[in-house]
């Protein structure tokens, strides 16, 4: 990016670059800006994401809109500050050979890079059940982070894995030198009697990660197993750390982008107010308020527009939203799929109910089921929920007590290891969500 801006004046000026580089403006904070917005909105939609599943087509079209809107505050700081300003030319030639050239390297990448260059050469210690999930992450871009080299039978171990089985009949140390492991995941069905101690040590002493299956597919997935972790687990690994400094930063954090996102919201919730009003009659409420479970289980009031008809749940009965809702409106299946019915959230946060970025709020009824059935399930409750979060992001709009423990797997990561700089990307990525209508019911 920072080379298309230069060239591009360079070419414009017939590389003299002093009407470029005055002592009070250098080109190098112009370059800058542009360098700055131009990732923010790349990052925005989803194209540094580490699991990617994109085609070359799909990588062009996200790669226009990011340009496109990335038009926007570039335009802003430019107007307000027109000493950091290109001219038009140079802009509009920096720009085209800006798209050029990341799409170029992408396109490189895709086709010519040796992925196992940037994999961890990975042995694990079983070939049974457990070890057959980590055989499970068949896709090749759940695969980026790791490269199988063996399974290593254990005793005890049911015959599951058959391919890259090996026979224990010598030490760990030696097997992983020969197969030149960086890491060995521990993956035995039943551990006690059957862990070689001595010889894991003398492999982690060796330089060589030692590391159990739930730790592993929590890096490599982005969610904490709950068919493989235990209380002692959760307890002993890092994470869930909750410092007055983080609860402050967060709330400053809430307060200023939620304030933020209500200007630039007020146009839109005024147009969705607009479009209840029409489809629904001027007498039909526009705003509906729902009874979730928040912070250490209290309940609060959750604002939203009303997405369907008054009388969805007249009967008292609690139910999940489904595909194809005949409950849902035509102004309300428009505002789901734009997510505009959640706007009104932002006065929820503003008023300290709710966070910018945490689990989704469930309702008390649902709250009360799955906490009986679903191992860990109130655990999710010792953040504030979110009106976006990274269960959002990875899975689907839950609709059923499988979904729910899905999610909970992703609000478990998060909770585990939620900071400030994994809610600012957590943020900015929700706008793929929006925009390529992920999720959406």
């Amino acid at each position: 990016m920072f080379c298309a801006v230069v060239a591009a004046a360079g070419l414009r000026s017939y590389g003299d670059l002093t009407a470029f580089n005055l002592p009070e403006t250098p080109i190098w904070p112009k370059a800058a800006i542009v360098i700055v917005v131009l990732f923010v909105a790349i990052l925005a939609l989803g194209l540094y994401q580490f699991h990617q599943r994109l085609y070359f087509k799909d990588t062009l079209a996200r790669m226009g809109v990011a340009f496109l809107l990335a038009g926007f505050p570039l335009t802003a700081v430019w107007y307000s500050w027109p000493e950091l300003a290109l001219s038009r030319d140079v802009a509009q030639l920096a720009i085209v050979m800006a798209f050029a050239g990341l799409t170029s390297i992408r396109l490189f990448f895709m086709r010519t890079v040796d992925e196992n260059v940037f994999r961890r050469r990975t042995l694990v210690y079983g070939a049974g059940a457990k070890s057959a999930a980590i055989h499970q992450i068949r896709r090749r871009a759940d695969r980026r982070g790791f490269r199988l080299v063996g399974s290593v039978s254990a005793p005890g171990d049911a015959s599951i894995v058959t391919s890259g089985r090996l026979e224990h009949n010598r030490s760990l140390l030696d097997i992983a030198i020969e197969k030149d492991a960086e890491e060995i995941v521990v993956a035995v069905d039943e551990r006690r009697g059957n862990l070689p101690v001595g010889e894991l040590l003398t492999c982690k002493v060796r330089g060589i990660e030692v590391l159990d299956l739930a730790a592993f597919l929590e890096r490599e997935t982005g969610k904490v197993r709950i068919d493989l972790v235990t209380p002692g687990w959760l307890i002993f690994s890092a994470g869930f750390r909750i410092t007055p400094f983080r609860r402050y930063a967060k709330r400053g954090l809430d307060l200023g982008v939620g304030v933020l996102a209500l200007l630039v919201a007020l146009p839109l919730m005024l147009l969705s107010a607009i479009a209840i009003k029409l489809g629904d009659g001027l007498r039909a409420p526009i705003l509906y308020r729902q009874r979730r479970v928040g912070l250490h289980g209290e309940v609060f009031d959750v604002l939203k527009f009303r997405s369907m008809i008054e009388s969805a749940e007249a009967d008292g009965e609690a139910r999940w939203a489904e595909e194809n809702d005949l409950r849902i409106t035509r102004a309300g299946a428009a505002l789901r799929k734009l997510r505009f019915d959640e706007l009104p959230q932002i006065f929820n946060v503003l008023r300290g109910e709710m966070s910018l970025v945490g689990p989704r709020p469930e309702r008390p009824e649902f709250v009360s089921e799955l906490t009986k059935s679903v191992p860990f399930y109130d655990e999710r409750h010792t953040v504030k929920p979110g009106i976006t979060g990274w269960a959002q992001l990875k899975y689907q709009y839950g609709s059923c007590e499988h979904d729910a423990i899905e999610k909970l797997q992703y609000d478990l990561y998060y909770v585990k290891n939620h900071s400030l700089l994994l809610d600012a990307v957590i943020m900015l990525q929700t706008a793929e969500v929006i925009l390529w209508g992920k999720g959406a019911r």
